[in-house]
């Protein structure tokens, strides 16, 4: 029952757009802006990057906290049923925060959030986390495309995880298999979730993260 309530907790969590939240807290419609995107992508256009760190840290943390108080409920090492229902309270703050109640069912493109996630799945896939962003962080450095870079980290996750269960003997396939369902699963989510950027990207028409 606690699992249930922090599920349902970590969806209306993720529903709450907090780039919207923030855009109309200074007269502007996030909609009607840009790509149209709730995220912090979007919002720093809006409003500048102040704004758009200030977002990307609340979407990575309404996913984040529900994790770190699941991690509190499950026993060490987990049991795969365990990691099931942590798994569950991440994809659900995902959920909400693609498809928000609070704001029609339209909601962003889920990357800070399963970041949150990622952080807060501790050791199994914060480890992996740290790979994926050193891939963001490169792919957005040298082509200057925030949504190549997030697409690349989608790549880099599900692989850094097959590798870290390769190389640890602790971290058995038979214990972990959810999670690297949930890793293939959620970033592939995330990339369809970009088939408007990768078209744009193709044309020459995605817009670039300024230099400054």
């Amino acid at each position: 029952m606690e699992f249930v309530a922090l599920i349902v907790g970590a969806y209306l969590l993720g529903s709450v757009p907090f780039g919207i939240i923030i855009a109309r807290a200074h007269g502007k419609d996030l909609r009607a802006i840009g790509s149209g995107n709730i995220g912090a992508t979007n919002l720093s256009r809006a409003l500048g990057k102040k704004w758009g760190y200030i977002c990307f840290v609340l979407d990575v943390g309404k996913s984040l906290v529900p994790m770190l108080i699941a991690m509190r409920l499950v026993s060490q090492p987990a049991t795969t049923g365990e990691l099931l229902l942590w798994l569950a309270v991440g994809v659900a703050a995902i959920v909400g925060h693609v498809f928000p109640v609070f704001a029609g069912f339209k909601g962003g493109k889920g990357v800070a959030t399963s970041f949150g996630v990622a952080l807060g799945l501790y050791p199994y896939y914060t480890i992996c986390a740290g790979i994926a962003f050193a891939g963001w962080l490169m792919a957005v450095g040298i082509w200057r495309y925030v949504s190549l870079g997030s697409i690349i980290a989608s790549v880099v996750f599900p692989a850094g995880l097959v590798v870290m269960i390769a190389v640890k003997p602790e971290w058995s396939f038979t214990q972990l298999w959810p999670l690297l369902v949930a890793a293939t699963l959620i970033p592939l989510m995330v990339i369809v979730r970009h088939w408007q950027n990768i078209k744009r990207i193709a044309a020459g028409t995605e817009d670039k993260v300024l230099k400054r």
